[in-house]
């Protein structure tokens, strides 16, 4: 079993930057996949971004390429998404995710999940 912790969101302007964290803990997650997901209010819950544990091989979403990074920090168990020129559109509620590894990276199958943490984006 694979426990998630976010934290770091809050109110930024937009054109701002955020780094958004999620503490990891559980018996084994080596092999997993980590992904952020987030959810706007009145809209379903939508990939960001994810990374393998192990490997560091990563996946994003269109909307936010070339202004979110996803990384992780092994020796402090912790994944990380950088947001840069961030837009009112981000605003959502931010969740980490983990599911068990497969070859390529997937946006679904996620069986452990974060409380989430609120991302709100103003002008």
């Amino acid at each position: 079993q694979v426990q998630l912790v976010e934290s770091g969101g809050g109110f930024v302007q937009a054109g701002g930057s955020l780094r958004l964290s999620c503490a990891v803990s559980g018996r084994t997650f080596g092999s997993y996949l980590m992904g952020w997901f987030r959810q706007a209010p009145g809209k379903e819950r939508e990939f960001v971004a994810a990374i393998s544990w192990n490997g560091g091989r990563t996946s994003y979403a269109d909307s936010v390429k070339g202004r979110f990074t996803i990384s992780r920090d092994k020796a402090e168990n912790t994944v990380y998404l950088q947001m840069s020129s961030l837009k009112p559109e981000d605003t959502a509620v931010y969740y980490c995710g983990a599911r068990r590894g497969v070859a390529v990276i997937i946006t679904t199958g996620y069986e452990y999940w974060g409380q989430g943490t609120q991302v709100t984006v103003s002008s």
